[in-house]
């Protein structure tokens, strides 16, 4: 599939977006609501996996 690493690289790209808007909502409601700035917190650090998971597949292909 010669698609694979633009597609791979795509996603590296979106996962980060929704980790840092996560994290940019999660510091914006830590004052009012804690217990849901915590759970995007948690989530961001997922995607932060996710992230460097698919890092490693990219640098896979190439």
């Amino acid at each position: 599939m010669e698609k694979l690493p633009h597609l791979l690289r795509h996603w590296v790209e979106h996962t980060k977006e929704h980790r840092e808007r996560f994290e940019e909502v999660a510091s914006k409601i830590e004052s009012t609501h804690p217990e849901i700035a915590k759970k995007l917190k948690e989530a961001a650090e997922k995607y932060r996996e996710v992230e460097e998971i698919l890092k490693k597949a990219v640098d896979m292909v190439g």
